[in-house]
Parts: structure tokens; sequence; C-alpha cells
């Protein structure tokens, strides 16, 4: 009954079939690596949220080049932790990161270089300010530094990617993303090889800046992906069972048409 698998058509089916449902299962398990990051992601998040801040050297090593190099990247189970650091902002290098969007609105990431007692120093993102008025790119009026020590607690965030070059205008560094590596080359120092996104500081950091919000990670989505990829899977495998149990009952007979009916024994037309 189901010996026309073996022909060349049907095992060329069965084939493709296998071949797809290969492909959306390796699809499905990319997505469950995607979820575990992600999800990793998030429970570092909510680990930074309790507990007491770590000195910076416990999760950011120290830069040992010369000015304007970068020290080592964080681990990753480091990122998104909370250390606290103390030093001396340094006012004539200060960055402005355009095109920054808090609560629906453009606006712009105040970054700072802290100076440390080594004289090394790390970038401290102060948080966000709208733009001055006349557009999204209109330059705002950035609130002084305090001056003296500085103890600030923040988040130990990655060097962006991306974002072109950085521009010095009017006394300040102008860029579209916070990569560390191309505002390190603008300074006269040794940088660390990540930034902190400001959680608090001491003395208290000026109100005018708004709190950059922390978004977890939509892991779900991926959680989606992963049923749908299987679940195509499953059905291609499916449907190739239900197409050859078709043509089974098909060829036995068991879904043969009905034969026409014989018009010399139909009734003739009534006058």
């Amino acid at each position: 009954m189901y010996r026309f698998l073996l022909t060349p058509r049907w095992l060329g089916y069965l084939a493709l079939t296998l071949v797809a449902a290969a492909v959306m299962v390796l699809l499905g398990n990319w997505q469950l690596a995607r979820y575990h990051e992600r999800t990793a992601v998030n429970e570092r998040i909510d680990a930074g949220s309790q507990g007491t801040p770590a000195p910076l050297r416990d999760r950011l090593p120290a830069p040992t080049g010369a000015a304007g190099s970068v020290g080592p990247a964080p681990a990753e189970r480091d990122e998104w932790s909370r250390v606290t650091a103390t030093g001396r902002y340094d006012a004539s290098n200060v960055a402005l990161i355009r095109g920054r969007t808090v609560d629906s609105q453009v606006g712009f990431e105040v970054v700072a270089p802290l100076v440390l007692a080594d004289g090394t120093a790390v970038l401290v993102d102060r948080g966000w300010i709208p733009p001055a008025p006349g557009g999204a790119v209109a330059v705002p009026q950035v609130p002084a530094l305090p001056t003296g020590d500085v103890t600030v607690v923040g988040r130990v965030r990655p060097t962006e990617s991306g974002g072109g070059a950085v521009d010095r205008r009017d006394g300040r560094l102008e860029a579209r993303r916070i990569v560390v590596g191309k505002l390190a080359r603008e300074l006269p120092y040794p940088v660390h090889g990540a930034y902190l996104l400001l959680d608090e500081q001491t003395p208290a950091n000026d109100p005018a800046f708004s709190a950059v919000p922390i978004g977890h990670t939509n892991n779900w989505q991926n959680f989606g992906y992963i049923v749908q990829w299987w679940l195509f899977a499953g059905m291609s495998l499916f449907g190739y069972g239900w197409v050859a149990r078709r043509e089974a009952r098909r060829l036995a007979g068991g879904d043969a048409p009905a034969k026409p009916l014989d018009r010399a024994a139909e009734p003739a037309p009534s006058a």
C-alpha cells in the first residue's frame, strides 16, 4: 500500500521535508540560545539593583596603557553590576551623546570623565537632558559639573558600537554613540574599558538630568519564535504523512471518484 513512498518522486518529497524540518528545528534552537542570553541579561539587571555596590576595581580592570588608551572590557557576568568610584570630573572633556530618546523625546546624554586618584579615568553617563529650543539637535545648556572629589555609584555598561566620528565643538565632544575607544582617543589619560550609567552621586547630581531608564530585554519574544519554528517543523512532518496517507488511499481505491451514470439508464424526460 505504501510502496509508492520508495519511488524517486516520493523519496525527493521526503528529503525536502526532512531538510525543511531540520532547518526549522535549528532556527528554534538558535532562538532558544538567544532566549537564554537575554534571560541572563535580565537576571544581571535585577541582581545589580540589590546589595552593596562593589569597588570599581572589583568589576572593571584598570587600564595600563598610555594616554588615550582603553583598558580591558568587563567580563560578561559583570555587566550591569553596580560599582562605586571616587574622583574628580574633568569639565574640559565633557561629551554630548546626541539622538538619545527618553519618554519618546529626543535629546542628549551627557558623559563626563571621572579622573581617579591613580590618573586613570572612567566615563560616567550623568543622565539625559532635553535639547535647547529649536529642534532635537539644538545643543542644550549643560549643568555644571561639581568640583572637588565626587563619589559615584553606577552600572557597568560595555562600550557601544558604531556611531561615526567624535567631534569637538565649543570645548565639548559630540558623538552619536558611547564608544569608549573613540572617546578615549580625545582624552589625555588612559580610560577604563566600559562606562558607568549613573545611579547615585555625592554631591547629588543636578536635577536637570533625567535618569536613563534601564529596560529589560524582551526574552519572551524569542520564546515565541522557539514555539513557532518547532511547531512549523512538526507541521511539515505531519503534512508529509497526511499527503502520503491520502495518496495511499487513492491508490487503494478508497477515494476513487464515482463512476459517471449510464445515460442509457437515465429516465426519459417527461413531456
